[in-house]
């Protein structure tokens, strides 16, 4: 039964700070700090310093969606098992979140997809809503470094799957519907109606 072990850079890229400004390049066109080498495990860095420090690494982009960082699936599956992560379909790029959003937790009725870390509502029958609670998951679940690959559900992330999905066009919001208002008040009267007296 083949079994992974959680890559020793994990753990730092779920704890580092992306989108500053690069100390180095700050005046530059494009230094915002978007990058993170999986060979050196250090802080996030811009497109200027991989030319520089990082040419021959492994690394990797991380982008924003409303104000959280994700990753390309097809970019962070080929160096990570991300079975049992839910995924998104984002600007025609599917994408998952780095770590856990901060949201009210599910209080509906009838919510069937749940994350099993922080209960986050989820789009589809996966167990996780980020890499960060997947991580969380595994050490939970085994209590040290490794999980097995087969327990964790069907891995979505084919490309086959993204080509037919962006056919179809089922891009989906990344925020789950907001539930309706409660019904206004608006059309009730406010005291008792008077009638206009009569003219003479």
């Amino acid at each position: 039964m083949a079994t992974m072990l959680v890559p020793p850079w994990l753990e730092s890229l779920l704890s580092t700070a992306f989108f500053t400004v690069c100390r180095s390049h700050g005046d530059a066109g494009r230094s915002e700090c978007n990058m993170y080498c999986l060979d050196c495990k250090g802080d996030s860095f811009c497109f200027y310093c991989r030319s520089s420090k990082h040419k021959d690494h492994q690394v990797i982009q991380i982008r924003r969606s409303s104000y959280h960082d994700v990753v390309r699936v097809t970019e962070i599956q080929k160096v990570l098992d991300i079975s049992g992560v839910q995924t998104y379909v984002i600007n025609s790029a599917r994408v998952l979140f780095l770590n856990e959003r901060p949201q009210p937790k599910s209080g509906k009725l009838g919510v069937s997809h749940l994350c099993d870390i922080c209960r986050r509502t989820l789009l589809d029958p996966f167990r996780f809503c980020s890499l960060g609670c997947k991580l969380v998951g595994i050490k939970r679940n085994t209590g040290n470094a490794s999980f097995n690959i087969e327990e964790e559900g069907i891995i979505i992330s084919k490309e086959e799957e993204e080509e037919e999905e962006m056919r179809e066009g089922s891009q989906r919001d990344i925020n789950p519907s907001t539930p309706p208002p409660p019904p206004s008040n608006a059309r009730r009267r406010k005291g008792i109606p008077h009638r206009a007296p009569f003219g003479s």
